[in-house]
């Protein structure tokens, strides 16, 4: 039986061992609800404020700007429900090609009034410069909120969001980070950064599943669309997982202390793959920014031929990785972000995502390309 290779890490990654150890251990010990006027709850209560306290000082927040969610998709939906209800309708900022669970959450408020603006990027699918001429036509007075993805799920592509952070705070506008695809991968400051709120998800960076956070500026209030308990200052009911918000909080604290030789190791592996496709596929077609991009993700494009297929065969051949384009009701559409950064329909429609990790090894790569390369050739 052929030997698997995961290359999918950017759809999840398997918790490390001291994280499950961690949630374990709180499991049996730390079991009592938080909000208890008891001995226990006071442990539990600890726990809980420890773990937060970990994880805003490696991101550069205030403790009480962290709020636990269930994971980075209720936390952008917390966030962007939650200012879009505590004032009037207006108009959404947005790039193309943001993750769903902003999309579709920007969307749905639709019928409520609500307008959807998209900012342009270049072929880096980088986000354009507001020039002086252009303030005028993107940044309307009817501009109330905006949300921008840090760092691409599918391309990898970072974004400098200071511009943006600027413009928004100038103009009184809530700005939303996605960042579930940078935090525990890339440096993530949410001082430095400036926006209003910043999401994020224990599970894309060897945490557990179940778990993950909003960050939200000190002194902004969220309308409430959830009701129950006045946990998490009354923004997010629910009795907390302490377990999990402590498996989180080392999860995150590994990566900080480890962060330097992690992104060093991940460039290797996803060089070494990258290499290894363009020599055996020479004409195949690497999307997005090749030097702001995730140190661990290669969306790469084999023009001509069918993503779907190519999946299915990698599959077969023992490589996990996903698709450079969503499926929508059975077929496969193109990925907002790469159309909207120019790629032709023979270049969107044969792109694949390939993530390494650090439980993957260099012969792994080697092999990996050979079986990539074996797969592409049969297709042709």
């Amino acid at each position: 039986m052929v030997s698997r290779i995961y290359l999918d890490h950017n759809a999840t990654t398997r918790p490390w061992p001291e994280v499950i150890e961690t949630v374990a251990h709180h499991l049996q010990h730390s079991y009592a609800n938080p909000g208890s006027r008891h001995a226990e709850g006071r442990q539990a209560r600890k726990v809980l404020e420890s773990s937060r306290e970990t994880i805003a000082s490696i991101l550069g927040a205030q403790p009480d700007e962290v709020i636990f969610t269930s994971g980075g998709t209720e936390a952008s939906n917390l966030a962007l429900f939650g200012a879009a209800m505590s004032m009037a309708p207006g108009t959404i900022a947005l790039t193309a090609g943001e993750h769903p669970a902003t999309m579709e959450a920007c969307r749905s408020l639709k019928p409520h009034g609500w307008k959807l603006t998209v900012l342009p990027v270049d072929r880096e699918g980088r986000l354009r410069p507001l020039k002086d001429s252009e303030p005028s036509t993107l940044w309307t007075d009817d501009i109330k909120l905006a949300t921008v993805i840090l760092a691409h799920n599918e391309t990898g592509v970072i974004q400098d969001l200071g511009p943006l952070a600027t413009t928004c705070r100038e103009r009184g506008v809530f700005c939303h980070i996605d960042a579930v695809q940078a935090v525990g991968k890339i440096e993530v400051d949410f001082a430095e950064l400036g926006s209003t709120s910043l999401a994020f998800g224990a599970h894309k960076f060897h945490g557990p599943r179940g778990i993950g956070g909003l960050l939200l500026k000190k002194g902004v209030t969220l309308a409430p669309f959830e009701f129950g308990g006045h946990q998490e200052s009354g923004r997010r009911p629910g009795t907390e997982m302490v377990a999990l918000a402590a498996g989180m909080a080392k999860a995150l604290e590994l990566w900080h202390r480890e962060r330097d030789e992690r992104t060093t190791r991940l460039k290797e592996l996803r060089d070494r793959l990258e290499t290894g496709l363009l020599v055996r596929c020479r004409w195949a077609v690497v999307n997005g920014s090749r030097e702001q991009r995730l140190p661990n993700t290669l969306n790469i494009a084999f023009p001509g031929l069918d993503g779907e297929a190519i999946l299915v065969s990698l599959d077969l051949e023992g490589i996990a990785c996903s698709l450079g384009s969503t499926c929508a009701s059975g077929s496969a559409e193109p990925a907002p972000a790469l159309v909207a950064m120019g790629a032709p329909p023979e270049v969107y429609k044969a792109s694949v995502r390939f993530t390494v990790g650090l439980e993957n090894t260099l012969a792994e790569m080697d092999e990996a390309a050979e079986r990539i390369g074996r797969v592409i050739a049969r297709l042709r």
